[in-house]
């Protein structure tokens, strides 16, 4: 591993989606918060897992069976399960931690059960779903949407409206296009955003400028995430970083509505830095 975590970070998600292991993406993401994180380990843990669910499949394979061999491994063999009682744990976004505990919130439930599903050779998709990360098998006919922080289970669309309507009552209707799959990429930026949301709520701004630091890994071209973690730096008093991104954020986004607001900081800024000369 290389001394600096936000490296591996880097090289993991580096190069085109068909080419980027999440698995491994998701490890080294979290390295800056576990520094002896043993990567490798935890690879082979999935590997263990996958052959436990091999194990569980006759010589008819088919998509059900698979799906049902791996509900039987994760959820009742190994005791994976939704984390209800403390769901804004950080914990809870790592996967290591989802690993060793048992336990986590719906995104990383599906990342797991997609790596699972890879290594027995069943290829699913994240679904951004609002509110609650689902992964699904696409199909010719209709797509099979599966729920694993519920279990494993198949979600029919009655069942989406529901849990919509649970989560935001009659304010969103269910359209299409929340089922539509997501790359690679989005789920480790949806990741990172439910920490940066987390640690920011918590006002420890120095995790939060860890997790923005790997946003803009992730979308080195962000307007928003480079003014974000500008603001950031500023909260800090890292005036000369700050200065930096929120120029660097006009350059990108010359008529961003707030470009006002931005200007009048960078003039506080320059000031604040040449005195630091």
């Amino acid at each position: 591993m290389s001394t600096e975590p936000h490296q591996d970070f880097r090289r993991a998600i580096d190069g085109p989606e068909d080419k980027i292991d999440l698995g491994s993406a998701a490890l080294t993401m979290v390295i800056s918060e576990y520094p002896n994180l043993d990567v490798k380990e935890y690879l082979t843990r999935l590997d263990r897992i996958g052959v436990a669910v091999s194990r569980r499949l006759g010589e008819e394979i088919t998509v059900y069976r698979v799906i049902a061999a791996i509900n039987c491994v994760l959820f009742n063999d190994l005791g994976f399960k939704g984390n209800r009682e403390n769901y804004y744990d950080p914990k809870n976004s790592f996967l290591n931690e989802v690993i060793e505990r048992k336990t986590g919130i719906p995104i990383t439930l599906s990342l797991l059960y997609m790596e699972v599903a890879e290594r027995v050779g069943l290829a699913l998709q994240g679904v951004g779903f609002p509110g609650h990360f689902l992964v699904k098998y696409p199909a010719q006919s209709d797509d099979l949407v599966i729920d694993p922080f519920n279990t494993g289970e198949i979600r029919s669309r009655e069942s989406l409206q529901k849990m919509l309507r649970g989560l935001y009552g009659d304010k969103v209707e269910f359209q299409p296009s929340f089922l539509l799959a997501v790359t690679k990429k989005q789920i480790l930026k949806r990741i990172l955003n439910n920490l940066k949301l987390i640690y920011f709520k918590a006002n420890d701004l120095w995790r939060t400028l860890s997790v923005m630091q790997r946003l803009v890994i992730l979308e080195p071209d962000s307007a928003e995430e480079i003014r974000d973690r500008g603001l950031v730096y500023l909260k800090l008093e890292c005036f000369r970083q700050a200065l930096s991104d929120l120029e660097n954020y006009l350059s990108l986004a010359p008529d961003a509505a707030d470009k006002t607001a931005i200007k009048e900081q960078i003039v506080r800024l320059t000031k604040q830095v040449q005195v630091l000369h």
